[in-house]
């Protein structure tokens, strides 16, 4: 451990008794209507459908309205998820924010809320086979947005090799195969990931960021509601149920499948998409 250069203050304990404070009080912010989602999932259509093969990455849209499972099909295997709006590019998932506004990992009855200038959500959590989970003895939980996406970025300046199946590249692939383009022209938009069924924390001692084997198993799925038309690209990492090694080959890695289901019309009536953020946008000029 880091020995510390400066000694402590006589008033020391006094600082540090300080009472924590959660920065947002979200009571202002709209109920989830547990209801009107359940309404909703009591009548599905599937209507589309894909499986994203090991240490890969494709997309899919959701239309607004539309609920989306990630389904666990073979065995443990996590995912990173991007969201963007399927109109506009540059609204995306912001998962700091989300993280601010509910917790480092998220379940049913939260939202994936957007970058700014738009900040609203993007989707609703309306199921979620692992909320059993909650956090463990090491502090894990599952469905993290603490982390980021493994990329060859960070694994070629920790290893010195070029690897290609890294999340950030997977995604970056999927999205540019879907515009028509090369990854490199698009990976700018490729961001900070939801990480499906990841199951994570920060040590207790060094407080480093860990990852621990995934308790998912095949049957479990993460369920969103989409709030705005959505296009949605997900990769299945190359860590598979990240209990072992991450950016390799050597680890067991296995499909996702991404269902999309229409629910009955009638329940839809008079549901309409958020708006953008209502801030000014004059920033004080």
């Amino acid at each position: 451990m880091q020995t510390n250069l400066t000694p402590e203050p006589a008033d020391a304990a006094q600082r540090r008794a300080q009472p924590p404070l959660v920065s947002y009080q979200v009571d202002q912010l709209p109920e989830f209507d547990h209801d009107f989602y359940a309404a909703v999932r009591s009548d599905l259509t599937l209507v589309d459908s894909v499986t994203v093969p090991p240490r890969d990455a494709k997309t899919i849209t959701i239309p607004a309205g539309h609920i989306a499972r990630i389904v666990s099909m073979e065995g443990p295997q996590v995912g990173d998820l991007n969201l963007w709006n399927a109109n506009d590019l540059n609204e995306r998932f912001f998962s700091g924010k989300t993280r601010q506004l509910h917790a480092t990992h998220v379940t049913r009855g939260h939202r994936l809320w957007s970058a700014m200038p738009y900040l609203r959500p993007l989707a609703s959590i309306t199921h979620d086979t692992l909320d059993w989970y909650g956090f463990d003895d090491d502090g894990g939980s599952v469905h993290d947005v603490i982390g980021t996406r493994c990329d060859p970025y960070t694994n070629y300046t920790l290893n010195g090799v070029d690897y290609h199946r890294c999340c950030h590249s997977n995604l970056s692939r999927a999205l540019a195969e879907t515009l028509g383009c090369k990854p490199t022209e698009v990976e700018h938009h490729i961001h900070d990931v939801l990480n499906v069924f990841m199951c994570t924390g920060f040590t207790l001692d060094t407080h480093q960021y860990f990852m621990k084997a995934s308790p998912v198993r095949p049957g479990d799925y993460f369920e969103f509601f989409a709030e705005l038309d959505l296009l949605c690209a997900l990769s299945t990492c190359p860590g598979g149920n990240c209990g072992s090694s991450h950016s390799d080959d050597a680890t067991p890695c296995y499909p996702l499948r991404v269902d999309v289901y229409k629910s009955n019309a009638s329940v839809m009536e008079g549901w309409t998409a958020w708006p953008i953020n209502g801030y000014s946008r004059s920033h004080g000029v």
